[in-house]
């Protein structure tokens, strides 16, 4: 009878998070047993299926008696006691498994259904008393669920101790999913740097995620750090939290190029369309306006482009704009490029419009602005676009050339 221990530990973490304690996994214990197992022990499992506690104690003690598989029988009758009610019982039994099997497999199984049942009684264990990631990270768990008071300094010990990196991002975890103003004023100092440098970007993007008053602690950081890690990932933050104001202050203020661009694709991701609107108008650096034309599409606001495609009096922006327009795909767009495509003078931008109609894979635009060229070779360039877009239209087109 073989069962990972992985979901083992999963199913024991569920009841840790408050779950229903006489829950059983949806899992199947009777079909995993193997031929060789003893009649007791397929009795056990088939009486855990029907959550029957008390008959499968029973059938795991007697199994417990036999030589085969006595340690994962002890480790099942403790379950069923856990289950059934019987805490101290189940306890006992564990205790008895320790003892007798000091190597067996299924140490760390009993050793989770011990952090469960003790969390359960109001005396979770020690985070720094488990021997192994996976258990200390059920106890941290356990002792937030159980005794939040005691958690906030064994979390912040457990963070800046010797543990393991995942130990430690986890328990910056569930302090930002604590909500409590001790817990937002521990992740804030770490955030800054004032506690666990290593642990400081984990720890900007977790107030992004859970902290709804982070956001000027976030700005705050931005503007004072000179570290560019670290403003990285509070724009990336704030556009977790979609913190618009802080991102669009810094595509207003911030002086290096890479941070300020950075700060418009991150504000088009939260959707800040009026925002990216309102920067345009202010920003004077083509290079800024392009990143803004680059980020729209994002946002789809495909009329907002076509107007700055259309009236824009610096041709390398409508060309910008166009090129948006066909990223944002087949969206209602193409009037806008066949008219940009035969009404503007510069050959970039129309260049630009004929590329996005390909993008879009408009070949109906395509076909009709054959139709109506009359240069040889501009109608040339028009089809060499359509030979990479699949649409009936141009198929047609097609065949009607080779006839």
């Amino acid at each position: 009878m073989k069962i990972g221990k992985g979901f083992l530990l999963a199913a024991m973490a569920v009841s840790v998070y408050g779950q229903n304690w006489t829950a059983v996994p949806a899992f199947s214990f009777q079909s995993k047993a193997d031929a060789s197992d003893s009649a007791d022990y397929r009795a056990g499992l088939r009486e855990l299926d029907a959550r029957q506690w008390e008959q499968a104690v029973q059938s795991f003690t007697a199994a417990a008696n036999a030589r085969q598989n006595a340690d994962a029988a002890l480790y099942w009758k403790a379950y069923a006691q856990s289950r059934g009610g019987h805490a101290e019982a189940a306890l006992l039994t564990i205790a008895q498994l320790k003892q007798k099997y000091a190597q067996s497999r299924w140490l760390s199984d009993a050793r989770a259904l011990e952090l469960e049942l003790r969390a359960r009684a109001g005396a979770p264990m020690k985070p720094s008393a488990e021997p192994n990631d996976e258990l200390k990270l059920m106890a941290i768990n356990s002792l937030m669920q159980s005794d939040p008071d005691q958690a906030f300094p064994v979390l912040e010990k457990v963070i800046t101790s010797g543990n393991s990196d995942k130990v430690k991002e986890q328990a910056l975890f569930v302090l930002a999913q604590s909500g409590s103003p001790e817990g937002e004023k521990m992740l804030a100092n770490i955030a800054n740097g004032r506690s666990n440098p290593d642990l400081q970007i984990k720890a900007i993007q977790l107030m992004g995620m859970f902290d709804e008053n982070a956001r000027k602690t976030l700005g705050d950081l931005y503007r004072t750090s000179t570290n560019l890690q670290v403003k990285r990932a509070v724009l990336q933050s704030a556009m977790q939290s979609g913190s618009r104001d802080l991102l669009l202050n810094a595509a207003k203020t911030e002086t290096n190029p890479e941070l300020r661009h950075d700060a418009i694709r991150q504000l088009a991701m939260t959707g800040g369309a009026d925002q990216l609107w309102q920067l345009y108008g202010t920003l004077n650096s083509v290079d800024d306006k392009k990143a803004i034309l680059q980020s729209m599409f994002m946002s789809g606001d495909s009329g907002r482009v076509v107007e700055i495609a259309r009236r824009d009096s610096n041709p390398e922006l409508r060309a910008a704009a166009v090129q948006s327009l066909g990223m944002m795909g087949n969206s209602g767009t193409g009037d806008a490029l066949v008219s940009i495509f035969e009404n503007d003078k510069d050959e970039h931008v129309r260049q630009a419009a004929l590329n996005a109609l390909m993008m879009q894979q408009n070949g109906k635009a395509l076909v009709d602005l054959a139709r109506r060229e009359k240069d040889p070779k501009v109608k040339a360039e028009i089809v060499s676009k359509m030979a990479m877009v699949h649409s009936p239209e141009v198929t047609n087109y097609m065949l009607e050339i080779l006839k």
